[in-house]
Order: structure tokens, then sequence, then C-alpha cells
């Protein structure tokens, strides 16, 4: 039961490094889709894994830990970092839960299209309402103009009608492609890496 203990942390600190470095390094936007800020990127890959492995309180534990070893270098007031934060914990919990107590490959489906549903819900309002009118505060004084240019590529935008154009042709498609991705990396990826890690622990208490 020590050994369990002792590789489970372990196991959550090398995820928690790991979602660290893909956020960082792993990032890239799709200016011809969506607007510039926004980057594709699977940092919350190792944290839905954590979830599924050790249950809620593992995935939610990386998400936090990637979320402060982000901090020192926040470029949005803390805003944006507590945006990730509350999406990662939502969407992990949801799905960690989901396949506790369906621990099939269909509930492992269920429990990755469950996370993607409250993912995508959460980015969406968690934009609305905090981190663009923030944005517009912050970085351009409240001058909705200032974004408009960075949202030209949205059709029909106005300071009339950017926030809900916004979340329908940029927020939502963009958090659906994201979500899908991460979600399929972790129905692909799950099994081969809980192999990987009871092998570990095989070793382990044979040794």
């Amino acid at each position: 039961m020590r050994q369990n203990k002792t590789l489970q942390i372990a196991v959550i600190a090398n995820l928690s490094a790991l979602s660290v470095v893909l956020y960082y390094f792993v990032r890239f936007p799709l200016p011809f889709i969506f607007p510039a800020f926004l980057e594709v990127q699977i940092s919350n890959v190792p944290a839905a894994i954590g979830g599924f492995m050790f249950g809620p309180v593992a995935g939610s534990a990386v998400v936090v830990i990637r979320t402060l070893i982000k901090l020192p270098a926040s470029h949005t007031a803390f805003v944006g970092e507590l945006a990730d934060l509350i999406i990662g914990v939502a969407t992990v919990v949801t799905s960690s839960l989901i396949y506790r107590k369906l621990r099939t490959k269909q509930g492992a489906l269920l429990a990755s299209i469950a996370g993607a549903f409250v993912w995508v819900v959460v980015a969406t309002l968690s934009n609305y309402f905090i981190i663009i009118p923030f944005y517009i505060d912050l970085y351009f004084d409240g001058d909705v103009g200032g974004l408009l240019n960075m949202l030209e590529i949205i059709p029909g935008i106005t300071e009339d009608n950017y926030l809900w154009r916004f979340a329908l042709f940029a927020s939502i498609p963009f958090n659906v492609l994201l979500a899908v991705l991460v979600y399929g990396l972790t129905f692909i990826l799950y099994k081969r890496f809980k192999h990987l890690i009871e092998s570990i622990h095989q070793k382990m208490e044979a040794s």
C-alpha cells in the first residue's frame, strides 16, 4: 500500500511536469480559422489521464500544479490562469467521476464525451462573462475597438454583437476542437499509460 501511494505521487508529479511542458512547447494558433490569440494546446491530456487512473483529486492536482507553475509568467493578471484552472478542474472532475463508475471502454468513451461537453460550456461562459470583458479593460482601456481589430476574422462582428459572435464563431468551435483533441488523445493513450504504470508497480513489488 505504501508503494502504491508512493507510485501514485510520483505519477502525479510526472504528469504535472508533462502538462507544463506541453503547455509551453506544444501550442500553435490557427490564424486562418480563429483569432490568432486562440492557441491549440493539449496540456490537459496528462490531467485527464491522471483523473482516469487515480480519480478526480489526482486529475485536479495536475491542473492545479500546472496553473501554479504558470502563474509567474502570467500576462493576464492571473485571469487567464484562473479560467484555465476552472475549465481544467471542471472537465477532469466530470470525466474521472464517470469513469470511476464505469471502468470499461464504453465508460471511458462516455466520460470523454461528458468531459468535452463540460469543457465547451465552461470555456464559453468564462470567455463571455470573464475573460473578454477583462481583456478589454486591461489591454484596451475599455475600448472595444481595440479588440475588434483582433477579431476581424469573425464575419459581421461589431461593438453591438462582439460577445455573442465571438462565442458563436470562435469560442464554441475552438473549444470543441480543443476538447475533442484532448479527450481523443486521452482515450487513445490512457490504457497504454496505465499498462506502463502497472508494469512499473509490479517490478517495485517484486524487488
